[in-house]
């Protein structure tokens, strides 16, 4: 299958590197042409390093045209943070050609984001915009064209916009990720089993001093607590009650799960949550103001859950006020600066309507 991977962070490469050594003809496209051209001056490879397995992947394509990655692929793959999902969107959206599919993994509710930048510009109708609730890679790059996974997504609850599409489109997204994919229904379910926004607001408010204090600091190992854990199940009830009010069914992969060593297995395989703690890949220097934990997951998807809560009629204490702690931190109103129902311009849909566009897309 012919794979076009966007972006160059860890998410990207991982996915650039394992579809490649699956089988698949993979095109990696990156905005900044110098790194394109020194990427391929050396050599065009990715090494992917799996615990004592190490392999290097040789890209089919590396590139800096957006027209040329998106030409004829069948799957386009968007692991890139909420906060650059607009921009992406608008310069995908011209080529974008029918039958394809965009994933999103995860995507705070980005499927959205991708299929109004598409109908704004004129763009294909035929197009089927995915997004699950993780990146389907526990990674981190150790040097310029050098991935570490620490662990490999096992179920990925996935959505689709339209969800009328979503045959076609889990169809094509589970040949890259054979055995993996749950449909969980429409987009904005999906969105609500983002765990980011879940996991990692909390672990940087709760751990903001030591995060500034300390040249490095691990928020899964010396940050995650007892009582930051209480909190993040406190949190992820949140979630769940809200997507109980739009009468979304479970599983709802409650967070909890990613840390118990029984029951049901969570996104993650059961001993992945270890391996991080035990690679020390996240023992790492956070920019409180900068980093994505703030600007994507406390900002962008606080901000998203905390809207359509209110349109559920929930309330999300926990939810607003870590939004509220990283906003003064950062110095905005997330509220405002996020990932809104207006901010989306969704505020004037009622239930019934948002559930229509859901299903049907912008028919």
């Amino acid at each position: 299958m012919i794979i076009t991977v966007l972006g160059g962070g860890n998410g990207s490469f991982a996915a650039a590197a394992d579809l490649t050594l699956a089988g698949h003809e993979v095109r990696l496209w990156r905005r900044d042409e110098e790194q394109v051209s020194a990427h391929r001056a050396a050599g065009g490879t990715i090494k992917l390093i799996e615990g004592r397995k190490e392999a290097v992947a040789t890209l089919h394509t590396i590139t800096s045209s957006i027209a040329e990655a998106l030409a004829g692929a069948e799957l386009v793959l968007c692991p890139l943070p909420a906060f650059a999902q607009d921009s992406i969107a608008q310069l995908a959206a011209p080529h974008l050609e029918d039958g394809q599919v965009v994933f999103l993994p995860p995507g705070t509710f980005g499927s959205y984001v991708f299929a109004k930048a598409v109908k704004d510009a004129g763009g294909s109708t035929d197009v089927a915009f995915a997004e699950t609730g993780t990146l389907p890679w526990l990674a981190r790059k150790k040097s310029a064209y050098e991935v570490r996974l620490s662990g490999r997504g096992v179920r990925l609850p996935t959505g689709v916009f339209p969800q009328s599409k979503s045959a076609h489109a889990l169809e094509v997204i589970g040949r890259a990720f054979p055995g993996a994919i749950e449909d969980c229904g429409d987009a904005l379910s999906a969105a609500l089993m983002n765990a980011g926004p879940i996991i990692h607001p909390p672990l940087i408010v709760m751990n903001a001093a030591a995060i500034e204090h300390f040249d490095t600091w691990d928020i899964h190992t010396e940050g995650t607590q007892p009582a930051v854990r209480r909190v993040t199940d406190a949190l992820d009830r949140e979630r769940i009650v809200v997507r109980e009010a739009f009468g979304y069914g479970a599983p709802h992969f409650p967070l909890a799960n990613h840390y118990n060593k029984t029951g049901e297995m969570w996104m993650y395989g059961r001993e992945d949550h270890d391996t991080i703690s035990e690679t020390r890949d996240w023992n790492e220097s956070l920019d409180l103001a900068t980093h994505r934990y703030m600007l994507e997951d406390t900002r962008m998807g606080l901000s998203l859950l905390s809207s359509f809560g209110a349109l559920a009629e929930v309330a999300t204490p926990l939810v607003n006020g870590f939004m509220a702690i990283g906003g003064a931190i950062v110095g905005e109103d997330f509220m405002k600066t996020g990932r809104s129902r207006s901010a989306l311009g969704l505020d004037h849909l009622d239930r019934d309507q948002l559930r229509n566009l859901l299903v049907e897309g912008f028919k």
